[in-house]
Parts: structure tokens; C-alpha cells; sequence
């Protein structure tokens, strides 16, 4: 039976180290030491201050040798079609041909439609359970025969019906993600997985994500007379996230 599902996401895998990778990508440009020398001495003092004067100077082609992966659950096909607009990533997705839904299948149902209470939600619940019931119908006409009978019986699923994700991005499009998707005027979804995602991400490297988001957070919103008008409580949220970040770090290091 067709049953409503939430957003979950993983941190499967990321480049080990991550921030001494980049600071040493970003040394070597600038140093006639061998690499393992430069490892050796990376590996021997905080690249914090590093970090911050490489953002600072722009230098973004060194953010790409750090990536990150990301287990996806609960997520629309409507997302899906959104996230793939992303083309500096790889993405591994549930097909929908190979996958059967003959014991029915997942959904998302949208925040403003659980707002207008319980009888909305139930028909929306309803009309799910229509839509599975047409699925199998055309699975039934189509012979049954597996990936021949879904791949066009699929056809009458909706755009709400649950898929899932294996992505990977490097760090420097993450930022790109980030500054588009983490904005208020995103749409709601792709804004709570991309929340999501920068959480993970700054819990396992904060140097490299401590400024990632929207880009209101580094200056001026790009979004002009559609601009949400928030900056400053954005900003004061960030700060506040920086400032427990460090007394959680300063209370593991007593």
C-alpha cells in the first residue's frame, strides 16, 4: 500500500581528511617541496587560517579534490528532476523500470497540504492509492512480465512518488548547491535536503562549510526586488550555529 515517507539523509563516504586535502592541493601550487613532505607538515599543524585566506583569495579549483557522498531517502521524483540540474555530480537513482510498486509505493506529501489538516491529507492519501491502483491495473494489462510491464506501466505514477539517491559532489559544488539551493526562495524540498546535506557536511569538516549556504551569508542577496529580505536573521543564524560549534569543540578539547 502507497504510504507517505520523510526525507532522510546519509553520509555514506567523503575523501579522507578533507580540509588537509585541500590545504594540500592549494601548497603544492605555491611550494618546491615533494608531496609527501607537504603531507607530512599538513598533517602537523591546524589548516583553519589556511582554509579561510584560500575562500578569501578565490582559489576554488583546490575545493574539488575533496568530495563528499550522500545516501538519499524520502525525496520526490519532482526533486529528482530539480537535483539533476546539478551536472558537476554523480547520481545513482532507483529506477522506476527494474523496481516494482505492485506492493505499493512511496510518497511525499508537500508541507502546505498537511497545513490544511487531517481531511486534506486523506485525500491526498486517497488519491495515492488511486494511482497505485492504476498502476497495477496496467502491470496486469501489460502481462506482468516485470521490467516490461513497469517501465511503461510507471507512466501514471506522480511526481510525489518516493525515490532514492546515491549523490556525490566535490566541495566546490557543494558551495555552488548550497549558495542556490540552502536560499529561501528554493523550492521547499531541495531547501530542507540541501539543509541537510550542509549539516552533515559541516559536522564532519566546519573549516570547509562554515560559510557555505545561501549567498546572502557573504554579502549582498543576489536576488534583488525577490529577495526574501532575511539576510540579517540568516546571518545571525549562522553565527549563533559558529559560535555552539566552538563551545562544543572547546568542551571535547578540556
Amino acid at each position: 500500500m502507497a504510504e507517505a515517507k520523510k526525507l532522510k539523509v546519509i553520509l555514506v563516504r567523503h575523501t579522507l581528511s578533507p580540509e588537509e586535502t585541500v590545504a594540500l592541493g592549494a601548497r603544492l601550487c605555491y611550494s618546491g617541496s615533494h608531496i609527501e613532505d607537504l603531507k607530512k607538515k599538513i598533517s602537523e599543524k591546524d589548516q583553519s587560517a589556511f582554509i579561510e585566506r584560500l575562500k578569501s583569495m578565490g582559489h576554488e579549483s583546490i575545493f574539488e579534490h575533496a568530495s563528499f557522498t550522500f545516501g538519499i531517502e524520502g525525496v520526490s521524483r519532482s526533486l529528482l528532476a530539480q537535483i539533476t540540474r546539478h551536472r558537476i555530480a554523480s547520481f545513482s537513482v532507483q529506477s522506476q523500470r527494474y523496481v516494482s510498486y505492485e506492493k505499493g509505493f512511496g510518497y511525499v506529501i508537500p508541507p502546505r497540504i498537511e497545513q490544511l489538516g487531517e481531511a486534506a491529507v486523506q485525500k491526498y492519501h486517497e488519491q495515492m492509492q488511486t494511482m497505485e491502483e492504476w498502476y497495477r491495473e496496467w502491470q496486469a494489462a501489460l502481462g506482468a512480465a516485470g521490467e516490461s510491464s513497469n517501465e511503461d506501466a510507471r507512466f501514471v505514477l506522480p511526481n510525489a512518488c518516493e525515490t532514492r539517491i546515491l549523490m556525490t559532489m566535490n566541495v566546490r559544488e557543494l558551495y555552488h548547491f548550497f549558495s542556490l539551493r540552502m536560499c529561501s526562495r528554493a523550492q521547499w524540498e531541495i531547501r530542507a535536503l540541501a539543509a541537510e546535506m550542509h549539516r552533515l557536511c559541516f559536522e564532519t569538516a566546519p573549516d570547509l562549510f562554515s560559510d557555505a549556504g545561501p549567498a546572502c551569508l557573504r554579502g549582498k542577496c543576489p536576488e534583488g526586488e525577490k529577495s526574501c529580505g532575511r539576510a540579517a536573521e540568516i546571518r545571525a543564524a549562522r553565527t549563533q550555529m559558529l559560535k555552539e560549534a566552538e563551545e562544543k569543540k572547546n568542551g571535547e578539547t578540556v
